[in-house]
């Protein structure tokens, strides 16, 4: 299997060279070149457990680079750590199947990705001889779950962006207390998409980001895609034990366009899937594209729902390289296109094929907060999140769904608060956490000073 920039202008890469570099050398995203087919095999794998699923679903795309029983030893290492047997245990609530996506140890879905990741990087690491260094953005749980992954590991430092004042306080503090000496929070003055787009011109810089030996850890990591694809297939199969003749929707909150990306590629590899239904906040640029074919990129709106609060959806370049034939001349028009203009537009056809997949939903914080409040009603605290995606889920038209539960109500206790009146419950790995000392640097919003602290912290330790 080998792995294509989305901008077609970098030679194939193998599985074990995208992980490493993250991005593209031309500025594309690396994907693979075709989508294994696991149609025929569905019967096999619905009797199989998670850590058994993950195994079937990464071998195709890791293609003998790494033996199955060393596979498989990741996998294994990478969810033992989580407070669940099922890994992502699903509840059925009235219409709703709710897949739980939180028991690892950030409390998020991006565990479920970065655990696997962080192995994988150790690995690599003891492979070879030179340390290795990870260059991240985070609008909230990416960061704390990319940072346990990574902290203490030998030859391995992280560096992680956030936007100063934008991710809720426990978000912040996941991340900022977590003092080991191989872990560097840097909080940039603006949004999520400045610290994104300081990450994508750091790794375009082709001389730095070799010197400094930099992967990505954000999903722009092709990696982090393929380990999500793994509680699609899980939650499918639970669904269809539950409910045999109805339709399979999913409705997926969505910020940067990795967790739904992941479902797309769910579905191209046979999963039977009709509808992913696409959930966002006020930041709702997928909304308006999937709707009217244009992507335009407006002021970001602060919300509740703040790991949505994007209007650069990364992943949205994968989609885009499917829908125009693997061609990245197109890609790239378009790309140009954005960043000239800010926007590009899909022609009929290709709205016509995001359409037929993905059913767009757009939530405000008033219809989030009345969904928190009836489902506490009922005994179920959600996150803000996880309420956006259920409240997309309950006007699509389908009378059973799917919806992903991607973070625990205690990582926003703020938007808790503010919708019920009464502070979440704090579980055990947050507990006394507020108190903690924090360690992190504050920058202004360009990427020469994130360079700076990058080459001064690499600089002590050589």
């Amino acid at each position: 299997m080998k792995y294509l920039s989305t901008r077609g202008q970098s030679e194939p890469r193998s599985f074990m060279q995208a992980v490493v570099e993250g991005l593209a050398d031309d500025g594309g995203l690396l994907v693979p070149q075709f989508f294994p087919d696991l149609s025929k095999d569905l019967n096999r794998l619905k009797k199989l457990n998670f850590q058994e699923l993950a195994l079937e679903i990464f071998l195709p795309f890791i293609d003998g680079e790494l033996d199955e029983l060393t596979i498989k030893k990741l996998i294994e290492k990478s969810y033992k750590t989580f407070d669940s047997k099922d890994v992502t245990p699903v509840r059925q609530i009235g219409q709703v199947t709710l897949l739980e996506l939180f028991h690892g140890p950030t409390l998020a879905f991006k565990d479920i990705a970065l655990q696997f990741l962080g192995n994988l990087f150790e690995s690599i690491v003891a492979q070879g001889d030179e340390p290795f260094n990870i260059l991240g953005a985070t609008s909230g749980d990416t960061g704390s779950a990319a940072i346990h992954s990574i902290r203490g590991r030998k030859g391995i430092t992280i560096f992680m962006l956030h936007p100063l004042g934008k991710i809720s306080p426990i978000q912040e503090k996941q991340m900022t207390t977590v003092l080991d000496d191989n872990v560097v929070n840097i909080a940039i003055e603006g949004t999520f998409d400045d610290a994104q787009g300081i990450v994508k011109e750091i790794f375009n810089d082709q001389r730095f980001k070799h010197q400094y030996r930099l992967g990505a850890v954000n999903s722009i990591n092709w990696a982090r895609v393929m380990a999500q694809i793994i509680y699609y297939f899980y939650v499918v199969f639970r669904f269809q034990d539950l409910h045999p003749d109805d339709p399979i929707a999913i409705s997926v909150p969505t910020g940067n366009f990795g967790n739904i990306y992941a479902g797309y590629v769910a579905r191209k590899m046979g999963l039977p899937i009709n509808k992913l239904i696409l959930a966002t906040n006020e930041n709702d640029i997928l909304y308006r594209t999937i709707k009217s074919g244009t992507y335009k990129i407006k002021e970001v709106v602060a919300t509740y729902s703040p790991s949505m609060d994007i209007q650069v959806s990364s992943n949205f370049e994968r989609f885009l390289f499917d829908i125009l034939g693997n061609d990245g001349q197109k890609v790239c028009r378009n790309m140009n296109a954005l960043q000239a203009n800010g926007e590009f537009s899909l022609n009929a056809e290709q709205l016509e094929l995001a359409q037929e997949v993905f059913l767009p939903v757009r939530v405000d914080t008033e219809e989030t907060f009345s969904v928190i409040n009836r489902y506490l009603e009922n005994g179920t605290l959600l996150d803000p999140h996880t309420a956006v995606g259920v409240a997309a889920g309950e006007v699509s038209g389908f009378p059973k769904y799917i919806s992903l539960a991607t973070a625990h109500p205690a990582k926003f206790g703020e938007a808790v608060l503010k919708a019920t009146g009464k502070e979440p419950p704090i579980p055990g790995a947050l507990q006394g956490i507020m108190e903690k000392e924090s360690k992190c640097e504050v920058v202004s919003n360009h990427s020469r000073e994130v360079k700076k602290l990058i080459e001064k912290k690499l600089s002590k330790l050589r």
